[in-house]
């Protein structure tokens, strides 16, 4: 499992009982987690009075008890996020990601190239985003949701970048253009959603969806590409499965390595690591 064990201002303290007990920065929260499918004793004290709880509802979504909590600021090294709770348990940023993060700064740091060019597709917040443009890349920015674009880029601005490009589309009709277009890229990384929409109603199902998008993605990335990560949240699809994919798609086009892995967060209390998901890795 590659770990994201670098945080100062995040930690999970906790897990047990379908939930975790995480810190960040001076807030403590307590959110549902599927992977959490232990009931171990409770004997951290902010599990008894967090800054805020999320609830799921039997009806679908849920909703935060406890005070209302600000938008406020943590630092991962050298990079400064925009958290708030928000519906659906999110904070607008996953931690573990950090693995990633670090991974393709190396690539971009190692790579002999002034200002290499990459995409990130289902960019969210743009976690990566601001990573790669920290290390030098010019990024190109994709998500289909006008509020997670605007988000990204209050995330830039707290970073201090303006190397960044923002799009907000549908990822694989924007692909596809970029081909048409001849725009190639000397890194890509995917995160896409299990199942979602664009911004005219398009349907993504990351299981039909994925293998497809992988051969247009080849298609973008210039004759001597740098990297691809593969992120997936999706329970049935493995690193392995993931690795296979990259393996039968991006390095049969340009050789290079594929590794793949689970990710995931130390948990304070216990000394285990909490799996989040999982990765896939191209390099050449």
């Amino acid at each position: 499992m590659w770990i994201a064990d670098g945080w100062n201002d995040f930690q999970v303290l906790d897990a047990s009982g379908g939930e975790k007990l995480e810190r960040w920065g001076n807030y403590t929260f307590v959110r549902p987690d599927p992977q959490v499918i232990w009931n171990t004793e409770r004997t951290h004290p902010a599990w008894k009075h967090p800054s805020a709880s999320y609830s799921r509802s039997s009806s679908g979504g849920g909703h935060w008890n406890g005070k209302e909590i600000p938008m406020f600021h943590i630092g991962y090294k050298d990079l400064t996020f925009q958290i708030k709770p928000m519906s659906f348990k999110h904070t607008g940023l996953f931690p573990e990601q950090a693995v990633n993060w670090d991974w393709a700064r190396e690539q971009i740091r190692n790579g002999g190239r002034e200002q290499p060019q990459v995409l990130n597709l289902f960019a969210y917040t743009g976690g990566a985003s601001v990573a790669c443009a920290k290390e030098g890349a010019k990024v190109c920015h994709v998500d289909a949701s006008k509020g997670m674009v605007a988000w990204a880029k209050e995330n830039a601005q707290a970073c201090g970048l303006d190397n960044i490009r923002y799009i907000v589309d549908d990822c694989v009709k924007f692909v596809q253009r970029e081909i048409r277009r001849g725009r190639r890229y000397d890194g890509l990384i995917l995160d896409p959603p299990s199942y979602g929409r664009g911004p005219d109603g398009e349907v993504w199902k990351l299981e039909s969806e994925l293998y497809g998008l992988l051969e247009l993605c080849v298609q973008v990335l210039n004759d001597d590409p740098l990297f691809l990560i593969l992120n997936s949240y999706t329970t049935g699809l493995s690193a392995g499965c993931m690795e296979y994919m990259l393996g039968c798609t991006v390095a049969r086009r340009f050789g290079g390595k594929v590794t793949a892995s689970e990710i995931g967060l130390p948990v304070g209390d216990t000394g285990y690591c909490l799996p989040c998901g999982a990765t896939a890795r191209w390099t050449k």
